[in-house]
């Protein structure tokens, strides 16, 4: 490198595609945009979906909203701005998973439609699956196995999703589940329908 500006900067093109990459894996590579309010069920339905595609002998790799702030994120707080950039890079790391072929799942509560519609954005028509996970706000109160809703209720955490900042649900997602009232198995096949609906696994 020679100085520091964008015009340095250019993309080097590798000769294994994500076309052989694909092959090579035996499936289609895809991003699974678990979204929903906190204790929706998005974590555990993402690692029982990757559970059901290991199985297949899918490739995959679960994105898990706690685990990337351990790491990747963990120099970001949890302001608006902060938020926003901790999804904008997730939605780059989720890119090149899916250019390594990789069935990517993702659990993020992703509150807004602008945010996860920029993920979509960044990937190829019909790679990014939004999939909402439509538990409502009494049911994931009741759980709150984090503690989360009792602070936000308290004040303790100011401008908490679903309490005192919005959510907002996606409008057409790919395939909305409810776990309130269906089981993880039940949740798991309708993820697994639409996969194999979309190609990305054989049916």
């Amino acid at each position: 490198m020679t100085g520091d500006t964008a015009a340095d900067i250019v993309w080097h093109h590798a000769t294994v595609t994500r076309a052989r990459r694909q092959a090579q894996n035996g499936h289609r590579g895809a991003v699974l945009w678990f979204t929903g309010l906190s204790a929706s069920g998005k974590s555990t339905l993402a690692h029982a979906a990757e559970e059901a595609l290991h199985g297949l002998g899918c490739r995959t790799f679960v994105l898990d909203g706690d685990n990337v702030r351990h790491g990747l994120n963990a120099d970001l707080g949890f302001s608006p701005s902060e938020r926003d950039e901790n999804l904008r890079r997730v939605g780059e790391v989720a890119k090149l998973f899916l250019e390594a072929g990789v069935i990517v799942l993702t659990a993020f509560i992703s509150p807004l439609r602008a945010q996860r519609e920029r993920v979509r954005c960044l990937v190829p028509h019909g790679d990014f699956l939004e999939i909402h996970c439509d538990t409502p706000l009494p049911v994931c109160e009741a759980r709150d196995p984090k503690g989360l809703y009792r602070r936000a209720r308290a004040g303790e955490i100011p401008e908490f999703t679903g309490i005192s900042a919005p959510y907002e649900a996606p409008l057409s997602p790919e395939l909305t589940l409810k776990p309130g009232e269906c089981s993880i198995a039940e949740c798991v096949g309708e993820v697994m329908a639409l996969l194999r609906a979309r190609g990305v696994v054989a049916g």
